[in-house]
């Protein structure tokens, strides 16, 4: 199909005038208004603006432009229909043969902090959906571009052909209806995504394909990342160096993502292995905060994932030596400290600045099963110490207070059942994923002994409640003082008593955090 006139409607100038001067330079009359007529012809680019073309002037400060029958019918009509060819003859109407269009960044917008609802609504695009779904309905004869990235193409088989295969238009039709579907729901997502709406009877989710996958878990399973349109994502996230992200690095980045951000504003490191916190601690600088984090379990952490809280620093960035490391998320990083971190190419180093925020209680996560998915509110909340109840004859210290509360907050992030054990804000041992409590108890005290740890004076939390004192009997012999957990049982009394023959501090957070 031989291109005689194009339309041309951008928000996003993208490779624009690459596409154009190829157009010009096979005759193709080109026809536009905005900002894309003044980009050409500041280019040099011949245009004939909308409104000359159609002699009808622009109305409501631009709202409409392109909503004209001379625009509409010379993409609508098919060209293999006498009446359609007769009906155009008399009106005047000269046929459209390519529409190219990017719309209002709509998703862009609404992501913005505190966005007023007139910004959102102005941002609606209205011609530029009416333009991609026309040229699309009329593929047969008509191409449609709606992203700059198509435009090589495009050009490729201009210079080749001199006009649009049948197979191209086709395929371009096909990502023109996607991307008008997307847009509508970002747009119904942002206006109905609230209040009652947070659990719809319908639902409707759109992803793209966001970053090239060599292979799945494991190299025998094919795989593909694809982002939620409108979403931030760890997709976004700037990558200065090392080798290609994979789908098990995105899966444990994401993991430490979350946990580093219940330390928002404070200098903390954590080291995760297999979607599990093995290394975790604050600091006075953010080289203390990794050194006391990495002493957590060094033989877990080669190989791991670390996440910091605060910019990246030389001193911390040379502290980290020659360790392996998959993955080192931050936000942010001092220029000195990314040349010292690049000199392991195959570290990947993620700048999470853009995603970098505390944990919101209105978000939302939601996992895939057979046939469907399990939907819900993101597990924001951690006890207050100020609702936490003693249960027991002896109230924690201080210091112990703030382990406590230390020890649940990594809790919260360690697989089901979890028992983690802390002293002065550093993770000490972790028992994660066994199917008894008593299980991940006697793992948590072995991984702090074999790290060389006295459990003296140390702190402990537990996921969910205490089903039997065995838990906090075996703590207690180890030498772990204080234990936060649920509580809820219907053993409590007898946990409780336990404890206080133990002189052990037991405090009931009253809030449970599995994690499956």
């Amino acid at each position: 199909m031989k291109i005689t006139r194009a339309l041309i409607s951008v928000f996003d100038k993208t490779g624009l005038l690459d596409l154009a001067q190829v157009l010009n330079r096979h005759g193709v009359e080109i026809l536009s208004s905005g900002g894309t007529a003044a980009t050409l012809r500041k280019a040099d680019i011949p245009v004939t603006e909308v409104s000359t073309y159609t002699a009808s002037p622009e109305l409501f400060g631009g709202r409409v432009k392109t909503l004209h029958p001379k625009i509409h019918g010379g993409i609508l009509m098919r060209r293999d229909n006498p009446k359609d060819v007769a009906d155009a003859k008399a009106a005047g109407i000269q046929p459209i043969d390519l529409v190219v269009v990017s719309l209002y960044p709509f998703e862009k917008t609404v992501a913005k902090k505190d966005v007023s609802n007139d910004e959102a609504i102005e941002n609606i695009d209205i011609g530029g959906v009416a333009l991609i779904r026309a040229a699309a309905k009329n593929s047969k004869f008509v191409g449609v571009v709606v992203d700059p990235e198509d435009y090589a193409g495009v050009i490729r088989e201009l210079d080749e052909t001199g006009g649009m295969s049948d197979s191209k238009r086709h395929n371009l039709m096909i990502k023109a209806f996607e991307r008008t579907s997307h847009y509508d729901w970002a747009i119904s997502r942002h206006f109905g995504g609230e209040g009652e709406e947070k659990f719809p009877h319908r639902m409707k989710m759109v992803f793209e394909r966001a970053y090239p996958l060599r292979y799945g878990e494991n190299p025998h399973q094919q795989a593909a990342a694809y982002r939620l349109v409108g979403q931030r994502s760890l997709f976004d996230a700037r990558i200065f160096s090392g080798k290609q992200m994979s789908y098990n690095n995105f899966l444990d980045s994401d993991s430490a993502l979350h946990l580093i951000r219940e330390f928002y504003g404070r200098n903390a490191c954590v080291i995760l292995k297999h979607n599990n916190p093995c290394g975790v601690a604050t600091g006075h600088r953010l080289k203390e905060a990794y050194e006391r984090a990495y002493a957590s379990d060094p033989m877990s952490a080669f190989g791991g994932i670390i996440a910091f809280s605060s910019r990246l620093d030389a001193e911390t960035a040379e502290s980290m030596g020659k360790q392996f490391i998959e993955v080192v998320l931050a936000p942010g990083y001092e220029p000195e400290a990314l040349e010292i971190l690049k000199a392991k190419p195959s570290r990947r180093i993620l700048d999470i600045s853009d995603l970098w925020h505390p944990v919101h209680a209105g978000d939302v996560t939601f996992r895939h099963i057979t046939g469907g998915m399990l939907y819900q509110h993101e597990d924001a909340s951690v006890y207050d110490l100020k609702e936490a109840k003693v249960a027991t004859q002896r109230t924690p210290t201080d210091a112990e207070w703030r382990d406590l509360h230390f020890a649940m907050v990594v809790a919260k992030h360690v697989k089901s059942n979890a028992i983690t054990i802390a002293r002065n804000e550093q993770i000490l041992g972790v028992g994660a994923g066994q199917m008894s409590r008593i299980d991940s108890t006697r793992m948590a005290i072995s991984k702090a002994r074999a790290n060389g740890f006295d459990l003296k004076g140390a702190s402990a939390a537990s996921d969910a409640f205490l089903p039997f004192s065995d838990t906090s009997d075996e703590l207690s012999d180890a030498g772990v003082g204080a234990l936060a957990q649920p509580g809820g049982s219907i053993n409590d009394e007898k946990v409780i008593e336990s404890a206080n023959r133990r002189q052990m501090a037991l405090v009931f957070t009253g809030i449970r955090h599995f994690k499956h």
